[in-house]
């Protein structure tokens, strides 16, 4: 890590899970700096299961943290947290950034839970999340976001998410919200005065063949087909817990 700096904190978390050639998981790298804690928690069967700590606030303003995990054939790892994530204005000031990191060989399954992401009021965040899959790799890849804490105005947040499978793009998208984003981002054809939205990507080698049918889930959710084995679920709420009630049942119908 390289620490705290007038920039704000720099830190980054690794994982990596391997088949441990008697139908569990190992992980000979678990490595977490600064404010990036992981704990491994109790396995199940042959899943690998990680925690992230948050050892600080934050991300606050003008820090860069990044969370990679990498899975081996054959090796199966959830990875979870603890708490909510909080962005928050820092006295560095600036736009905080947070980066993810992951890649799944062949047959080997991810499963990526954490939970919400808060953009707190005065804050800017950047999220960039990148997933690299082989053929026959398994994910479920959750994100929330929750735009403002109770009676508070949001801060910024712009969020990618590319996702790639075989070495083709499956899924490439960006939101911005906030002050400075572009206009209409809270309006009827984007958030409708929504401050909770979550996607879930499900990519499963047998949707290549039968993949679940395009669906309404609720009046603010949908399921969408990806051009490859995967599934996109987006869903607004007005608040935290309606989200997570809409995605754990879009996760239950789909796995």
């Amino acid at each position: 890590m390289d620490g705290m700096t007038t920039q704000g904190v720099r830190a980054t978390a690794r994982i990596e899970a391997r088949a441990d050639g008697r139908g569990g998981t190992a992980l000979p790298v678990l490595d977490g700096e600064g404010p990036l804690a992981l704990r491994r928690t109790r396995s199940s069967g042959t899943e690998a299961r990680v925690t992230l700590v948050g050892a600080m606030s934050g991300p606050l303003g003008g820090d860069h943290l990044a969370v990679e995990a990498r899975v081996g054939p054959d090796a199966h790892l959830r990875v979870g947290s603890a708490a909510a994530t909080i962005a928050l204005p820092g006295q560095a000031g600036g736009e905080a950034r947070y980066d993810v990191r992951l890649d799944v060989a062949e047959d080997g399954e991810l499963r990526w839970l954490p939970e919400q992401l808060i953009s707190a009021g005065g804050s800017e965040l950047s999220v960039v999340s990148r997933i690299e899959l082989r053929r026959g790799a398994r994910l479920v890849f959750r994100e929330e976001q929750v735009l403002g804490r109770a009676g508070e105005d949001p801060g910024r947040l712009t969020s990618r998410l590319t996702v790639r499978h075989d070495g083709r793009a499956l899924l490439d998208q960006e939101l911005a919200c906030g002050p400075g984003a572009p206009g209409g981002w809270d309006g009827p054809a984007v958030l409708a005065g929504r401050r909770a939205l979550g996607q879930l990507v499900v990519v499963r080698p047998e949707f290549e063949e039968e993949p679940p049918p395009a669906r309404l889930l609720g009046e603010y959710a949908a399921l969408t087909p990806l051009a490859g084995p995967a599934v996109l679920v987006t869903a607004l709420a007005p608040d935290a817990l309606l989200l997570r009630r809409i995605m754990d049942e879009a996760l239950h119908d789909l796995t």
